[in-house]
């Protein structure tokens, strides 16, 4: 009995898994490390039907269709904007070109899905705003499961104080304010609600900036000056009642906080072991899909909801251009402040 149970759900799972196809198509722009380890993978699992990918040069071009079966390889933009077949375009370039190659794919009338940063401005922003299609961002972490359940977890338990930091090694390439802290700062926007800078303070590669969400608190530390290797991200998060720690996405955990009487913290008077509870944790020993990476960071559901939202179906895109401009405020704000 057991047994014909466990082959009837496995027979549902791949029955489900092989009914969801896709009908449109779509081209890629760009292939950097990021798109290779986090985007096309995704693409892969998903059989998301790719018919264009763009590259820089000619020679890469022309290896296109041997390494992707079936894919158009092209160093000209204009042969996916002017392709009808071609209904959406991931774009992930140089990131000082993803605004330009953004708005001539709107302009050409296919949706959108941009790697961070869309745009320099939130005039750019605006720009890309004005579009009638699906426009996703690729701010992944708004996606990430620890961080919807967060959310969900702080809508009936709510904040009162975070920290948040964000620590990484050296980045020469590119400016760090708009390729790597846009992250934390988006984080903080989405979970907390529209922010205004009390103070900000920049020593080095390292940005302190103290945030207030309305009656919410926010300590954020934003460096450069650490190191790759150990590269690490941590949100701490207080309520009335509780502490939430999460943990580079992979770890998000729960310690409740014992009741002060007449403002005396018991747990000092008669202490007590609480135990901490695990909310969500990657399990790394078995190897499926929601224990990957691509998952637990957010790549998967933010690509997944774009595909969906373009196929027509469910929109869980949870960032358009529209949903940005508070935290490109806050980036405009940091970015005036650093060239005064």
């Amino acid at each position: 009995m057991i047994d014909k149970l466990i082959t009837k759900y496995k027979h549902i799972r791949t029955d489900r898994f092989l009914s969801h196809s896709y009908e449109k198509h779509y081209a890629f722009v760009g292939m950097g490390a990021h798109s290779l380890n986090n985007l096309y993978p995704v693409l892969h699992y998903l059989q998301v039907p790719l018919k264009w990918i763009v590259v820089r040069d000619e020679s890469r071009a022309a290896a296109i269709e041997t390494k992707f079966h079936g894919v158009k390889g092209t160093a000209h933009l204009d042969d996916v904007l002017n392709d009808p077949d071609v209904t959406a375009v991931f774009v992930a370039a140089t990131p000082k070109a993803h605004f330009e190659i953004s708005k001539k794919v709107l302009e050409s009338g296919k949706a959108l899905f941009v790697e961070k940063p869309p745009c320099s401005t939130i005039d750019e922003l605006n720009e890309l705003s004005r579009f009638q299609q699906p426009v996703a961002v690729g701010l992944q972490k708004r996606y990430a499961p620890a961080t919807k359940l967060l959310r969900k977890r702080l809508a009936s338990d709510p904040p009162t104080n975070y920290t948040m930091l964000y620590r990484t090694g050296a980045y020469p390439e590119g400016d760090a304010l708009l390729d790597l802290f846009i992250h934390p700062i988006d984080l903080a926007v989405s979970l907390f609600g529209k922010a205004t800078i009390v103070a900000h303070d920049r020593t080095g590669g390292t940005l302190r900036l103290l945030l207030r969400h309305g009656d919410v608190g926010g300590m954020l530390e934003l460096s450069t000056d650490y190191t790759w290797t150990a590269a690490d991200e941590r949100l701490t998060v207080t309520t009335r009642k509780t502490v939430y720690d999460l943990h580079r996405m992979e770890h998000l955990r729960l310690l409740p906080k014992q009741k002060n009487i007449m403002g005396v913290p018991m747990e000092k008077v008669m202490p007590t072991h609480l135990a901490q509870t695990e909310l969500y944790a990657r399990n790394n020993f078995v190897p499926t899909m929601a224990n990957n990476q691509v998952v637990t960071q957010g790549f998967f559901d933010e690509i997944n909801s774009f595909v969906e939202a373009v196929e027509g179906r469910k929109n869980n895109i949870l960032t358009s251009p529209e949903q940005l401009m508070e935290t490109y405020k806050i980036l405009q704000q940091c970015e005036k402040s650093r060239l005064e």
